[in-house]
């Protein structure tokens, strides 16, 4: 009887369900740890990659503030890159760019910061609200839309498998007897037999084992026929690694907005330069639009980032003719009396803003 009362007196047990707090705080946390840092990042396709972006940030024409210095620009690229987000802290000396934060949030927006900040001596922790905070994001979810994914972890598979080829072709070629061969000499005694081994062993590129005629004997063959040496280097044609190696290469430069045709050791002046309007066009100058509306919603000034005109991202041939273009049609229409403003209106319409 006691017990049954006890029971019922006792408090109900409240737990968190699948989609609550709890689970919550530990998608962000693991999006956040697994989101910052892949192993295929090693490879040199990836570094080249962040490269590019790093390169074309540091040449991107600011206007607006002085805060986005060419230093800055490139490590934000870098930190994009990699991690998938930027974190730099709003000083009166400029940004000061941070290692690792934590972030508290209201309906989905940061609110206050708390910063580690890179010294010489050993880092230190500030704490600051979100204005004072300049942060880049790119890839957000909608479940931690304050926390960028990197490119890399939205690829992961493919950065794995750029990864695993890269390691198991580094292994084989320290590894294995490449160059090594067995080579079929006259049977003299045991011990000349033992010291030839011996002194070619463990030489790459060399004779690896030495085998007399007699073992071929036993083996039931004739030893004046087939005496030829034996390659023992491992045939990598047939595991296909090249072709795997070249569409993992391709993927991961995709990912990142490089068209794989970069890549190509056969690429020519025209395919360099689509490349460099594709990457400037659809994935730099997002990104810098991106960063140009924080930078003005933190600084309170109006921000504009351009990396299409630094980088010579356009045809400058076709900009030329429709230049030829403008002009005639100008002239025409100012012969025919049309006022400019009917002939803006005209632009207009064809979707020339300006």
């Amino acid at each position: 009887m006691l017990g049954w009362l006890m029971n019922r007196l006792r408090p109900i047990e409240a737990r968190s369900s699948g989609s609550g707090y709890t689970a919550q705080v530990m998608a962000a946390r693991d999006s956040y740890i697994s989101g910052r840092r892949g192993v295929a990042e090693l490879t040199a396709t990836v570094q080249s990659c962040i490269s590019l972006w790093e390169g074309g940030f540091a040449m991107a024409d600011v206007a607006g503030t002085d805060l986005l210095t060419r230093q800055n620009m490139a490590i934000i690229a870098r930190s994009a890159a990699l991690n998938g987000e930027s974190v730099h802290l709003i000083t009166g000396t400029g940004l000061v760019p941070a290692t690792d934060w934590d972030v508290t949030t209201r309906d989905g927006q940061p609110r206050a910061y708390r910063l580690s900040i890179p010294e010489a001596g050993g880092g230190r922790t500030v704490t600051a609200l979100a204005a004072e905070v300049l942060h880049l994001r790119i890839g957000s979810d909608a479940l931690t839309p304050w926390i960028g994914t990197a490119p890399l972890r939205r690829s992961s598979l493919t950065g794995a498998m750029l990864h695993a080829v890269e390691a198991a072709l580094s292994e084989t070629f320290e590894n294995a007897p490449l160059g090594s061969q067995i080579v079929p000499l006259p049977d003299t005694g045991a011990d000349d037999m033992e010291t030839m081994r011996s002194a070619f062993r463990g030489r790459r590129g060399s004779t690896l084992v030495i085998e007399g005629v007699a073992q071929a004997t036993a083996a039931g063959m004739n030893p004046q026929l087939g005496q030829r040496p034996d390659q023992l280097s491992p045939d990598l044609s047939r595991s296909m690694t090249d072709e795997t190696l070249a569409a993992a290469r391709e993927g991961i430069a995709m990912a990142f907005g490089v068209l794989p045709a970069l890549l190509n050791r056969a690429a020519t002046g025209p395919v360099v330069r689509e490349a460099q309007r594709q990457l400037a066009i659809w994935t730099l100058q997002p990104i810098a639009e991106l960063l140009a509306a924080e930078a003005a919603a933190k600084l309170g000034n109006d921000v504009a980032i351009d990396t299409i005109r630094p980088l010579q991202a356009f045809d400058a041939g076709g900009r030329a003719r429709a230049l030829s273009a403008i002009v005639k049609t100008m002239a025409e229409a100012k012969e025919a009396g049309i006022s400019p403003e009917v002939l803006s209106g005209a632009m207009h319409l064809l979707d020339w803003k300006e």
